[in-house]
């Protein structure tokens, strides 16, 4: 793909999912991406874990006293996670083919190449022609989310091709780990997406940070959460600390150029979509003095290696009368792009 001469505007959704409703907040989605589109986005991205929402009771329930109810929580979330592909992001699709924009938005992700029954915090990437591009499901989840997330793998770690520039994205901690960025960065990512539901100053500092190291365009996309957004009938919404009286989450969504410069935001405390103009030169000049994964790099000291491949759940195999052995593997979907070669 040649590269773009021409400036791009990219977009930050900072918004609240209806809480646990998976149609009601793809419907919501759907609406922002119009919205975006009708602003010129070509890139329109949504915070972590975004449909139906991030499952924040698990930094408030501990386990032994509450068992029961983390236990409804989780069948409720995975009956309102999605599948990939399903009708669910076929709506998504539709939406991002008439906003003619790409779109990269968190979800709750269920394993249907397997048993059905376990979640993946899953960043999925859609195509201006409403393709799914691939998806990115969270390596290793922090803390009490390993009571809800499994883990995912390296096969569906990689970057993808616009005419604006190459993107990828690591989703919020994942973001700390500097090996996965290194890797983003050796295949060329030039937008960095950083979906999460961090905030605050460290977290705006890692963007910057990002930016600098990589020499990219980042984009840190919150998600805003109040109490009054969770209905009352859940229990543990009065687990929260008493000293929030409505924020739970504040966003602090932002976009930051590769010289650690905020063009967009923070935006704090409301919901909001951001824009700012991408330039495809300054993504091709901002590498002449620091390229880490390039003349900055020293392979004959430092070498890292990226296992891409599949790991299925199952393999069955049928021994026929012959003793020949056939196997048939059970595994996810890979990106249709996995990485550039």
């Amino acid at each position: 793909m040649s590269p773009s001469t021409v400036s791009s505007k990219i977009a930050a959704v900072q918004a609240a999912p209806v809480y646990l409703d998976r149609d009601a907040t793809i419907a919501k989605a759907c609406d922002l991406i119009a919205s975006a589109g009708r602003e010129g986005a070509r890139l329109i991205v949504f915070p972590e874990a975004f449909i139906p929402t991030y499952p924040g009771w698990v930094w408030h329930l501990p386990p032994a006293q509450a068992g029961d109810m983390l236990s409804a929580l989780y069948a409720e979330l995975l009956d309102q996670a999605i599948t990939i592909p399903s009708p669910a992001t076929d709506r998504l699709c539709e939406a991002a083919r008439q906003a003619g924009a790409y779109v990269a938005i968190g979800m709750n992700e269920r394993n249907a190449e397997a048993s059905g029954g376990s979640v993946y915090n899953t960043l999925l990437y859609i195509d201006a022609d409403g393709q799914i591009l691939g998806k990115h499901r969270k390596m290793v989840p922090t803390g009490p989310e390993r009571l809800i997330w499994a883990q995912g793998d390296g096969s569906m770690l990689g970057v993808y091709d616009t005419p604006f520039g190459r993107i990828s994205g690591l989703i919020c901690w994942e973001n700390y780990m500097p090996l996965a960025r290194y890797a983003l960065y050796a295949w060329g990512t030039q937008i960095y997406i950083a979906p999460t539901v961090d905030r605050g100053e460290t977290w705006l500092t890692t963007l910057r940070h990002i930016a600098v190291e990589g020499r990219v365009f980042i984009i840190g996309c919150g998600m805003v959460e109040r109490k009054s957004d969770i209905p009352d009938r859940y229990a543990f919404k009065q687990t929260y600390q008493p000293d929030i009286d409505e924020w739970v989450n504040v966003g602090d969504s932002a976009i930051v150029n590769p010289q650690g410069e905020f063009i967009a935001g923070p935006l704090r405390e409301q919901e909001g979509i951001l824009y700012a103009e991408i330039d495809p030169i300054q993504m091709r000049v901002a590498k002449w003095e620091f390229d880490v994964a390039g003349h900055y790099a020293r392979p004959d000291i430092f070498q890292l290696m990226v296992r891409t491949g599949v790991q299925p759940m199952i393999t069955a195999q049928d021994v026929g009368r012959s003793r020949t052995t056939r196997t048939r593997e059970v595994a996810p979907d890979k990106p249709a792009i996995g990485r550039t070669e």
